[in-house]
């Protein structure tokens, strides 16, 4: 039977009327004004935002700049919808927008600054359209007639101040200031996912030039005091930060399987009784490279806000370490150093992991500075459950039990140690390391806490990174200049341990292990004098003083036939506990081993901006994928 030509024609493709008003408002035609109506039903119909990203895509930034009075109606006629309050023109304009922007905002301009204005309201107006943008984008946030269209206009906001952060822009809200609408949204937030977007843009906002001038927005920080609304935050951040850890665990799962039918079956011997479980395609090594490289996500930018806000308000480092919620059985707190135990294990991976990396280590620092908040953190109660990364070896030990926080923070300094020796080694990441440990071993010798911990995990971080020194001494002095800024920390650390280690260490043999390991890598001690030309008053004459002490002590119990030529290590601790008696200890005066130095962002302004900057384009990438 034949078929019906009717069936061979082929089926039309219907296009949606959005989509042809978005190839009308960018045809090139002697008459570039669209009528009135053309704009009602723009901002009527509902957005398609692919095919809105596709036809920006399609114009070049020259082309924008010819069709800037279409640009320029199209950010206008927005404005007026969203300024109108009205359903749906308003929710449709604040979605349109935040593509718009960030299409408009992405291109490659000559002159940058005043070309993305030209393309959005033109030099002569360019005060009057953002300062009414500004206006609008704040009373929406605050009175927006419900709470997705609030949430819309935080996201236009975010595709501005993110699409146009080194332009001058960014500067209309810091004159409207958004920040009591902001907290505003977050006081009538309903869930944990709701603080997320102005947490983000009051990052942003808080970062922006502030280096320049006296940033508004940080001043606000340093003065609120509203401590539900924070908490509110807190909780917020943790919801966050879980989500980002998530993705480090579905590269690689490193949680031990819990015991299970199968399980229970193999270990007494009847495997072959136990259900057949499908096994997933393994994924090959670079594989894994790949997607840690990626690693975290874009909502990572999140960890520049809680820096910032640890720096300026204390009352949120506190509702930081303290809060918990109904909702998880992990602490916003516990979330944090999880998520940062996953970045500092493959902080090397990625110049942009490694900034993220030194902002979660410098809030860590921030917290430890506050004496009162350090000391409950090393305090044997209350303890804390964190899931720490165990993604490559060496491999942490597990951790079944809840541990006070400074143990945790003592696995991720020693973890980040071991997981990124390069020979172009990133000094400020690892300063920023020594100093959690340094800070905690002041804070434990200063109240005399025993911390319960696997020490020789520390140990061994320690001096693999003062080898690694010792080896690369060249290398060093030839990539910084001023190695002493790494390796001074490292000794005063290993020096402090030494002549205080006996107020927090919890038994004699702590120390005894410390001393021996400190013995072993006399060697290593004498290549650091000789490679670095130390002075009199470095810490590491305090642990050479050691090394000498014990090497004579042993061999004079070779002298007298006491121990052989090989010694085990039971002989060498014998001799250890048998030469406290003559040990004399210098007293480290001059050496500032108990010396605390605060953080001050401007001594470290350089990795800071370049933070920012990551954290923006991780803004831009999350704008684009709304």
């Amino acid at each position: 039977m034949e078929i019906s030509p009717l069936v061979q024609q082929a089926r039309p493709s219907f296009q949606p009327k959005i989509s042809q008003l978005y190839e009308e408002l960018f045809v090139d035609e002697d008459d570039h004004s669209h009528s009135e109506g053309f704009w009602n039903e723009f901002f009527l119909l509902r957005p398609d935002k692919p095919s809105l990203q596709r036809r920006l895509e399609a114009v070049s930034a020259d082309d924008l700049l010819h069709f800037q009075y279409e640009t320029q109606q199209l950010f206008l006629h927005a404005v007026r919808h969203i300024k109108s309050g009205r359903a749906p023109a308003d929710e449709v304009a604040l979605e349109t927008l935040t593509v718009f922007l960030a299409g408009v905002l992405s291109k490659r301009y000559t002159n940058p600054s005043s070309d993305i204005i030209t393309v959005l309201a033109g030099l002569d107006e360019v005060d009057a359209v953002f300062s009414d943008f500004a206006n609008a984008v704040e009373t929406t946030i605050r009175t927006g007639r419900t709470k997705d269209v609030r949430k819309k206009s935080i996201e236009a906001a975010l595709s501005l101040t993110s699409g146009a952060y080194q332009t001058s822009l960014v500067s209309y809200f810091t004159h409207r200031d958004l920040f009591p609408s902001l907290m505003k949204y977050v006081q009538d937030s309903d869930n944990n996912s709701q603080p997320f977007e102005p947490f983000l843009l009051l990052g942003l906002l808080v970062n922006y030039n502030k280096f320049e001038y006296r940033n508004p927005y940080r001043l606000r920080l340093e003065d609120f005091v509203n401590e539900a609304t924070i908490q509110t935050i807190v909780s917020g951040l943790g919801l966050t930060l879980s989500q980002s850890r998530n993705r480090y665990a579905s590269v690689v799962e490193d949680v031990p399987e819990g015991w299970n039918l199968s399980s229970t079956l193999t270990y007494i011997g009847l495997g072959v009784l136990a259900p057949i479980k499908a096994i997933a395609p393994a994924a090959t090594a670079d594989d894994d490279k790949e997607k840690f490289a990626a690693l975290p996500g874009p909502e990572a930018a999140i960890l520049l806000s809680t820096y910032d806000f640890a720096l300026a308000n204390k009352l949120f480092c506190y509702s930081l370490i303290t809060h918990t919620t109904t909702s998880s059985p992990e602490t916003p707190f516990s979330v944090f150093l999880s998520l940062t135990s996953y970045i500092l294990h493959h902080a090397s991976r990625s110049t942009r992991a490694s900034l993220y990396a030194l902002l979660a280590l410098t809030t860590l620092r921030i917290l430890l500075e506050d004496v009162l908040l350090c000391k409950r953190l090393c305090q044997p109660t209350p303890l804390l459950s964190v899931r720490l990364c165990h993604q490559r070896p060496p491999l942490l030990p597990p951790t079944p039990h809840p541990r006070p926080p400074a143990a945790h923070i003592l696995d991720l300094a020693a973890d980040a140690i071991t997981h990124n020796l390069r020979r172009r080694l990133d000094t400020d990441f690892y300063a920023a390391s020594l100093a959690l440990v340094h800070r905690l071993f002041c804070c434990l010798a200063q109240n005399r806490i025993p911390l319960a911990y696997h020490w020789p995990v520390l140990w061994q971080a320690l001096l693999s990174l003062l080898r690694f020194l010792a080896t690369y001494a060249a290398d060093l002095v030839a990539q910084s200049g001023d190695p002493h800024a790494l390796l001074t920390p490292l000794l005063r650390v290993l020096a402090l341990a030494l002549l205080s280690g006996s107020a927090f260490l919890p038994d004699a043999a702590a120390y005894d292990d410390l001393v021996y390991k400190l013995v072993e890598n006399s060697a290593t001690l004498d290549k650091l004098q000789a490679a670095y030309a130390l002075a009199e008053d470095s810490p590491v004459q305090v642990l050479r003083h050691v090394a000498a002490h014990y090497h004579g002590l042993l061999q004079t119990e070779r002298g007298k036939g006491r121990v052989g030529k090989d010694l085990s290590p039971r002989e060498v601790s014998r001799v250890i506990r048998g030469g406290y008696e003559g040990l004399v200890l210098p007293g480290g005066e001059g050496m500032g081993l108990e010396s605390w130095v605060a953080f001050r962002e401007g001594d470290e302004r350089g990795w800071v901006k370049r933070a920012g900057r990551v954290a923006v384009e991780d803004v831009r990438a999350w704008v684009r994928g709304l």
